[in-house]
């Protein structure tokens, strides 16, 4: 079983940047996708950018793309968000994922293991 730990989160004016943190344990990270999700209160849990195991693929969700960069280094067993031009609508639970296997999918069902999440508020 794998732990997942996120941190990072916080208060940021629209126009700002926070990077997200997830730090993996308990079995082989670099061998598996790692993917970031948001939920917003009452909305479903959405997408939000996934990378590959070995790094060279990442996929992103259209409302973040050109503004998230999602990296991993796997010698520390550490996912990161770096999240710029924040708007009040990423406002969210930011939580980071294990995939089921080593290539991204954009599906929540094919992620087996999740963070407890942090929390992202973008003021206006």
């Amino acid at each position: 079983q794998v732990q997942l730990v996120e941190s990072g989160g916080g208060l940021v004016q629209a126009g700002g940047s926070l990077r997200l943190s997830c730090v993996a344990s308990g079995r082989t990270f670099s061998s598996y996708a790692m993917g970031w999700f948001r939920q917003a209160p009452g909305k479903e849990r959405e997408f939000v950018a996934g990378i590959s195991w070995s790094v060279d693929n990442t996929y992103y969700g259209d409302s973040v793309k050109g503004r998230f960069t999602i990296s991993r280094d796997n010698a520390k067993n550490t996912v990161y968000l770096q999240m710029n031009s924040l708007k009040p609508e990423d406002t969210a639970v930011y939580y980071c994922a294990t995939g089921i296997g080593g290539f991204i999918t954009t599906m929540e069902t094919r992620y087996r293991n999740w963070g407890q999440g942090t929390q992202v508020t973008v003021s206006s």
